[in-house]
């Protein structure tokens, strides 16, 4: 129960013809003494809203990446429930009486923070760090790096069920706070979603409040062409939901509508209000522009929009940005002081030698697609972020494909199976999203309808591992080889560059039938490969340095590893995708500060591995290291399952070593930086090396010593 009962009751009239509902008695409130700390009035809360969208869009254009779109559009919801309308104490949020804010729209955590920042939660000045590494303004909302933050988001579709089990928490325990729930209408798709809808009412969780961002437009356009939701309000109402409309810019409807809501208690109907609202509001230029959904201002749009916002002079942007730039340069000298130190700098592009071109892996799944695609049988499914992973490609420059492409919306789950049933009638469909997305949430569907039935579906895991960046730990896929190689009939493979990532999808998707899973990166990485480098499905390529050169790629030699003939190199390491390039740069940082050889292998295919491969690593080596960007083990344990299991290798000792991800999720920050950070750079690699080659030295010195003892006597 709220401690507080006497009050009197507040009530606002709003400016359109219609009901007038009572305002509850508290808001922002000292839970210790019970003291309302502050109340806005309607003009007052527009004021602050304005305000909130230009830290939000100071915060964008400090970290040069976000979601400007969305923000802007549930600023308006935001500065009321955080300022006027919830239950809660910034000086005590855990306060158990609390109003409960569940962000399942994660990626519009800009707007959360700035919410939670104008409430007092947090210095709204800290909130320009948004999605820096270290920062707690993670690039969707972590609840244990941010008091106020209830639930840690970014996975659409997930954020309601969340609320639902909050709800019945609360109603066990006798409380009567409110549980509000923000949604995007894109979100709709999501079939959990109308799960969690129908729980709702089936349980009649009237302490239930969700909010739909209804700005009809999503990252691959309008949500009524990318697959539409429309009637929302007639199919809430059938679910048993009350349904409340109101514009999401009109502050007195907002206010009253959110009342309303609150004030539904003892119907047994969860209330659900459409927030009819504009993507962008605000600034002209992003207005009703699906292409700022996930992009951020530079300086001087920052400046413009600041400007048509008509806040330029209310808000000290220049010292905010000084403050970030601070910020960075501390985050920086802390990743010096935690890489490995040699005797000169070994990064990538950092001298006038070794140098190397930069493309994203991506690229070249959607170039295979654009000549892939004149095949007939081939369909590509969309799944919201199309451009982003390149998939669009399919049909990006030939429009009569278009009727072969199918857009299924944000609906992972449903999309893998309709995948399933068009194999089932000879089609060659193509589907991928974010690899997170693409190899966890739809994971059984993956597992029955596809690899049980054996059908030929290709999907793409598409921005795998951390380089993912700053979007942050919900979207960086750490563990989605594990899933893959672990389905029978599935087959996996991670291509080391755009090059190779185009032969990969050429032939994964005209030649190879059966379930496969090629997995790439969305930061552009160096290209290590050409035409003419050899590459075949299921057999390794082995790669030698031979000596510094002004092009990294030229200093090479590469070829296919049933071709190679021992070398007797100090060391092996094995590794796939982005990791190849890296191991190719420890190759070059062991020789010039050990006089080390290094078999670097390129595993370019997970499932099936190339057995034969490693076992002559191990034999000839004596050394293998494995480098993945991943949780450690998905190459790493099939590598020493080999090694550990070879009646060859029984008598003979193998040193062996990993590098990835040590057990623990990602993090916000520049792709290149959390390369550092989790400690999978060539310096990482090398280091480990290092030790483990100096190991090897010395147990043959100690057993030569021995066998010469042994001589002696």
């Amino acid at each position: 129960m709220h401690p507080i009962t006497h009050l009197p009751v507040i009530t606002v009239t709003v400016r359109k013809p219609g009901p007038t509902y009572a305002l509850h008695a508290m808001a922002l409130i000292d839970s210790t003494t019970s003291k309302i700390l502050r109340r806005y009035t309607p003009d007052e809360l527009k004021t602050q809203a304005n305000l909130m969208r230009g830290y939000n869009l100071v915060a964008l254009c400090a970290a040069g990446s976000g979601h400007a779109g969305g923000t802007l559009s549930i600023m308006d919801i935001t500065a009321a429930l955080y300022l006027d309308v919830a239950d809660h104490d910034p000086k005590n949020p855990n306060w158990p009486e609390r109003d409960r804010i569940f962000w399942s729209a994660g990626h519009k955590a800009p707007a959360l923070y700035v919410g939670l920042a104008f409430a007092g939660f947090c210095n709204r000045d800290d909130v320009v760090t948004l999605r820096k590494l270290y920062s707690p303004f993670q690039g969707h909302p972590h609840w244990l790096k941010l008091p106020g933050v209830e639930a840690s988001t970014g996975s659409l579709g997930q954020g309601l069920s969340v609320a639902v089990g909050s709800a019945l928490a609360c109603r066990l325990d006798g409380r009567r706070n409110k549980i509000f729930c923000i949604m995007g209408d894109g979100e709709q798709q999501e079939g959990s979603v109308w799960e969690a809808a129908m729980e709702a009412a089936h349980y009649k969780l009237d302490n239930l409040i969700a909010i739909i961002d209804v700005n009809r437009l999503q990252i691959d356009g309008a949500v009524s062409d990318v697959m539409n939701v429309a009637p929302l309000a007639e199919k809430y109402k059938a679910f048993g939901w009350l349904v409340i409309d109101i514009d999401g810019h009109n502050m007195e409807q907002v206010v009253n509508g959110l009342n309303q809501a609150r004030n539904n208690e003892g119907s047994g109907k969860p209330t659900v209000l459409l927030a009819h609202t504009v993507k962008g509001k605000g600034v002209s230029f992003m207005e009703n522009i699906a292409g700022w959904h996930g992009k951020a201002p530079n300086f001087d749009e920052l400046v413009k929009s600041l400007n048509e916002l008509g806040i330029e002079q209310a808000i000290p942007y220049a010292a905010l940005l000084e403050n970030a730039k601070r910020y960075q340069a501390d985050v920086d000298k802390k990743l010096a002081a935690k890489m490995p130190q040699f005797g000169k700098n070994y990064w990538w592009n950092s001298g006038t030698t070794m140098t190397a071109a930069m493309k994203p892996t991506r690229m070249g799944f959607g170039e295979s697609l654009s000549e892939s695609g004149k095949d007939d049988r081939v369909v590509c499914l969309g799944l919201d972020i199309s451009g982003s992973i390149t998939i669009s490609e399919f049909y990006a420059k030939h429009p009569e494909r278009k009727n072969r492409w199918l857009s299924m919306g944000i609906a992972e789950q449903s999309a893998t199976s309709a995948a399933a049933g068009l194999a089932r009638e000879g089609k060659l469909p193509v589907f991928g999203t974010y690899a997170t997305f693409a190899a966890a949430r739809n994971l059984d569907q993956i597992r029955v309808s596809i690899c049980y039935g054996n059908f030929n579906v290709m999907i793409a895991g598409a921005h795998g591992g951390v380089s993912v960046g700053p979007d942050g730990a919900t979207h960086q896929a750490l563990e989605d080889l594990f899933a893959m190689c672990g389905l029978p009939n599935m087959t996996v493979v991670v291509p080391c560059d755009s090059v190779e990532a185009k032969k990969a999808t050429d032939y994964l998707l005209l030649k190879h039938v059966g379930p496969k899973y090629v997995r790439f990166a969305r930061e552009a990485t160096p290209i290590v490969s050409t035409l003419d480098t050899p590459f075949e499905f299921g057999k390794a390529n082995v790669i030698r340095l031979r000596s510094e050169s002004e092009n990294f790629l030229n200093a090479f030699t590469t070829e296919l590893a049933d071709d190679y003939r021992n070398e007797n190199e100090d060391l092996s390491i094995i590794a796939c995708g982005p990791m190849v390039p890296e191991a190719m740069r420890a190759a070059w940082i062991l020789k010039q500060e050990f006089g080390y050889e290094t078999r670097v292998i390129n595993m370019h295919t997970l499932k099936p591995l190339d057995r034969r491969t490693v076992l002559r690593a191990a034999l000839d080596t004596r050394v293998v290291i494995t480098a993945e960007e991943h949780q450690i083990g998905a190459l790493s344990g099939m590598v020493a399952s080999i090694i550990s299991s070879a009646p060859a290798l029984f008598d003979v000792p193998v040193i062996t070593g990993a590098i990835g991800v040590k057990d623990r999720f990602g993090d916000s920050g520049a792709p290149w930086e959390l390369i550092k950070e989790f400690e999978v750079s060539a310096e990482h690699i090398a280091q480990q090396a290092a030790s483990l080659v100096l190991l090897k030295k010395k147990k043959e010195a100690e057993l030569s010593e021995l066998s010469l003892s042994g001589v002696a006597r």
